[in-house]
């Protein structure tokens, strides 16, 4: 099964938002405080802002995944449970890598895998919160990565 990656259109804001709120629906620690329509208008307002990318299938057109970046900000990476696992995440935080020297994003605590893939992938740990301040009322954690020779203080090495 062969994917693309492709910037997402208001078109994608349905299969995306379902992706989201399934997320939402099937982890068991995730609190259930949106309705499908709400996940999929939050999909709709990122896709407007241009942040969005898709990994589609290619026989199917059918949307797998998705990241949402605002600038250096990582604010949301899903991939559809049947399919995690076969590298659309990575292909996702890949391009996103490929943009820009340095990335930002915050995951839930209790987001183990995530957590782990993060690690994987080269972010660092950068701080950790109570939760107070999420919708979800869940502890989080931030990570940070940077491309190999810059960090936040320096430019690239030439």
């Amino acid at each position: 099964m062969t994917h693309r990656l492709r910037p997402a259109t208001l078109l994608d804001a349905g299969q995306l938002g379902s992706i989201l709120h399934r997320f939402e629906q099937e982890t068991p620690w995730m609190p259930k405080t949106h309705s499908a329509a709400e996940a999929i208008a939050f999909c709709d307002r990122m896709i407007a802002r241009g942040w969005v990318t898709v990994a589609e299938r290619l026989d199917s057109n059918l949307r797998q995944g998705f990241l949402a970046r605002d600038g250096d900000e990582v604010c949301a990476l899903y991939v559809d449970p049947d399919v995690c696992g076969r590298g659309l995440g990575k292909a996702l935080l890949d391009q996103a890598k490929a943009e820009t020297a340095h990335l930002r994003l915050w995951t839930f605590q209790a987001n183990t895998g995530a957590m782990r893939f993060y690690l994987r992938e080269g972010f660092v740990e950068a701080g950790r919160s109570d939760g107070l301040t999420t919708d979800e009322g869940l502890p989080d954690v931030e990570y940070h990565w940077h491309r190999a020779g810059m960090n936040e203080q320096t430019e690239p090495h030439r």
